[in-house]
């Protein structure tokens, strides 16, 4: 007999509030940034979609200062 397994597999785990949260989010910000701005994205739907995720975070680190 088998019994069921609980797979964590695209689990997500939130961000919570803190200096670990607001250095990740940071760091997501800049990730995010330089990709929006790298050359390769220039002028493309992906770099717009870089510098939406880029804004979004700005807008949570904003509200956590």
């Amino acid at each position: 007999m088998m019994t069921n397994q609980y797979c964590r597999v695209g689990t997500v785990k939130p961000i919570t509030s803190g200096n670990h949260a607001i250095s990740t989010l940071e760091f997501r910000y800049r990730n995010f940034i330089e990709k929006a701005s790298d050359a390769t994205y220039v002028n493309t739907s992906l770099g717009d979609f870089f510098a939406r995720k880029a804004q979004g975070i700005k807008k949570i680190l904003e509200s956590l200062a």
